[in-house]
């Protein structure tokens, strides 16, 4: 860089990347500031505090799910492993000429809105000022971590700590949680403990991988294009018949339609649960000593408890108060517009049921022509914010369960929707990669 960046990106994972690129494409300067050795984010196992273990693939397929213009390699299995995936990122980064723009190991402690823009705060010094600020920090580095009740004479962690089968040998198993993690994880206890058990609080719709040979995301894309309700009732149907009931394995009967919860995408689980090397069991009423109380009133004796409980998305060092939230979650824009302040952006910070890359992707564009917008054009962006004011549907209609994770829960679909037709508002075209 030779000339001084005006905007900062703070994070350089898969989603500071993506942003970071379509900046470049606009021919706006900013830098990156990451707090580890390396870009990759959570993919990096290396780096404190990641997320990911062993046997961690991505679960929706590498066909659709790379970033635009960049599909991933064609020797890559259908579900790629944690592995492939960081392999990915890194060489998109090299591909995009992004390296040059990321400072290494500069973790951002502080920003203070100024009147011209953001001061930022790099390892506990003052770095320069910068007209805008994006905050890409991933949203799983912070466990939620809830106290059982009771005295348990076993050993607790959250899945955030772990990392291979080794830690279940010889042991007594019990996962908490049966979201994406918590089922790998759970197939993992199921091979190598001696006894293992899921705990589940609620029925959730189990998809498999593969539908008729083709990745599930595949095989839906390549389908004809239904109403919601019709996709959920035709969809249904096929899972019924590919998997059957599930309560006959001691799995709730979900108390939602399809997808109006996260997809959980594992079979694994299901074939374990049929072989006996797991049990399913109801939500955890207390810990006694060396047993698990469930609140069913049955107990089993447990070694280890793997908190399989999700994460909380803080954004540390920016004011809580330049945003509106939700529970736990900063409510935004079009997923990455904070209606406070016109020169705040958050990349990467939502839930989607699909195609993460490439939503990141149109994320990041419709950041980076805001700002060039900003700049070039004022007047236009104040009509522009002044759209804000609009509301918008993303979960496409869907009666998403009540939590914390699926507030502002985004469907692909709905997106891309909204995103087109704010593009002819606008008179943006779509993105040239």
């Amino acid at each position: 860089m030779t000339e001084k960046p005006t905007i900062a990106i703070i994070g350089g994972g898969p989603s500071g990347l993506a942003t970071a690129r379509a900046l470049k494409t606009q021919g706006l300067l900013f830098v990156i500031f990451e707090r580890h050795a390396d870009v990759g984010g959570i993919w990096d196992m290396a780096n404190p505090g990641s997320p990911i273990y062993d046997s961690a693939h991505f679960i929706s397929s590498k066909t659709m799910s790379g970033f635009a213009g960049f599909p991933m390699p064609n020797d890559y299995p259908d579900y790629p492993s944690n592995r492939q995936i960081l392999a990915y990122i890194r060489d998109f980064a090299i591909r995009e000429g992004l390296r040059p723009f990321i400072c290494f190991n500069s973790a951002v402690t502080k920003t203070e809105r100024t009147s011209n823009g953001w001061r930022v705060h790099v390892n506990g010094a003052q770095a320069d000022e910068f007209t805008h600020l994006i905050a890409a920090p991933g949203t799983n580095w912070s466990p939620n971590q809830p106290t059982l009740p009771g005295h348990f004479a076993g050993e607790v962690i959250h899945s955030v700590a772990y990392r291979s089968p080794d830690r279940f040998r010889g042991k007594r198993v019990l996962i908490v949680g049966a979201g994406n993690s918590g089922c790998d994880i759970a197939c993992d206890a199921a091979r190598a403990a001696d006894a293992a058990f899921i705990s589940v609080r609620r029925g959730y719709h189990f998809i498999p991988k593969h539908i008729f040979g083709k990745p599930a995301d595949v095989f839906a894309a390549e389908g004809p294009h239904l109403p919601m309700w019709l996709t959920q009732r035709v969809f249904g149907v096929l899972l019924r018949l590919l998997i059957g009931d599930l309560t006959k394995l001691g799995l709730p009967k979900p108390d939602h339609r399809l997808l109006e919860s996260h997809p959980i995408l594992n079979d694994q689980l299901i074939h374990h649960l049929r072989h006996g090397d797991i049990r399913a069991k109801g939500d955890v009423e207390r810990l006694d000593g060396a047993d698990v109380v469930f609140r069913d009133g049955s107990r089993e004796a447990v070694d280890l408890v793997v908190l399989a409980t999700g994460y909380d998305w803080p954004i540390p060092f920016i004011d809580d108060a330049l945003f509106d939230w939700d529970g736990k979650r900063p409510r935004l824009w079009m997923t990455a517009f904070a209606p406070k302040d016109e020169r705040l952006f958050v990349a990467g910070m939502m839930e989607v049921n699909g195609g993460a890359y490439k939503f990141l992707d149109d994320q990041g564009d419709l950041i980076a022509r805001a700002i060039r917008q900003q700049i070039d054009d004022p007047a236009a962006h104040e009509r522009f914010r002044a759209m804000m004011a609009q509301p918008t549907d993303l979960a496409g209609g869907l009666r998403l369960v009540a939590s914390d994770r699926h507030q502002h829960y985004v469907d692909s679909d709905a997106f891309r929707a909204a995103l087109k037709r704010l593009r002819k508002q606008l008179g943006w075209p779509d993105p040239a990669y």
